[in-house]
């Protein structure tokens, strides 16, 4: 069972796609079953490679066309590329941390973009459409997820809270990430000098959070300068510590 999100803050609960929706009291309707499995796909990729910018197109499609499924795409921005010429302004050293320890687990010599990497668990280059089709076929074929309790709520204009409860939490960790939901850039140095890149569910900020002995926790994500609750949407996924596979994923938006 996928992750559920109750919006009961915004004056509305909902759970994610697939599923019955829950009471409209957001302390009810926690934790429906789902027929259907998910995908997580985390791109990495950089406005600074010339390979990258036919995985961040590809990207875009696949959020189009899996629209009405549990697939939740986003982009992680290196830094690597920043030194060749062009600094990405999406750019975090932590993603590039995070590329290196999936390279850790899945006993790879190198990181590279662009690289996608579905569920944690399968890892191809990012402009492969037909190898990212199969892949989150299969995943949504054949993956039973966990269950959680993710509560999100706006504090201020720059300040999105998420409460989680997890069920079970020993030796898992709850993914919590900020994205973009459209962003472009032009770009005037580097290998990709006098393009305009454009950009879908681009990671602007990235939490992890270690729920205590009851499941709970609380994390802070910011909403970047520039930008408001309704340009950026809240994924979160339930990850093992062990091997960094994902085991239940889902999204929630602010009411407006």
């Amino acid at each position: 069972m996928p992750l559920v999100a109750v919006m009961g803050w915004y004056g509305a609960s909902r759970i994610l796609k697939g599923g019955t929706p829950p009471e409209r009291s957001p302390e009810k309707g926690f934790g429906s079953p789902f027929a259907t499995g998910f995908a997580v796909v985390e791109l990495f990729t950089s406005e600074g490679c010339s390979s990258c910018p036919p995985a961040d197109a590809l990207l875009s499609v696949i959020r189009k066309d899996y629209s009405n499924e549990q697939v939740y795409v986003l982009g992680f921005h290196v830094d690597y590329w920043n030194r060749l010429g062009w600094a990405d302004a999406f750019s975090n050293p932590d993603y590039t941390r995070r590329q290196s320890q999936y390279a850790q687990v899945l006993r790879l010599q190198s990181v590279y973009t662009p690289q996608v990497i579905v569920n944690g668990k399968k890892e191809f280059v990012g402009s492969d459409g037909g190898r990212i089709r199969s892949v989150i076929n299969d995943e949504l074929k054949n993956t039973a997820g966990r269950t959680a309790i993710v509560r999100v709520r706006g504090v201020d204009s720059h300040t999105i809270r998420v409460f989680c409860k997890l069920e079970n939490p020993a030796g898992l960790r709850l993914q919590v990430a900020l994205v973009q939901l459209r962003a472009a850039s032009h770009v005037l140095a580097g290998e990709n000098s006098g393009r305009t890149l454009d950009h879908v569910n681009v990671v602007r900020d990235f939490k992890t959070m270690t729920a205590d002995k009851a499941g709970s926790g609380i994390v802070d994500l910011k909403i970047p300068q520039g930008l408001t609750e309704k340009d950026c949407k809240v994924i979160y996924f339930l990850q093992q510590d062990v091997d960094m596979h994902i085991v239940g994923a889902g999204e929630a938006e602010s009411e407006q």
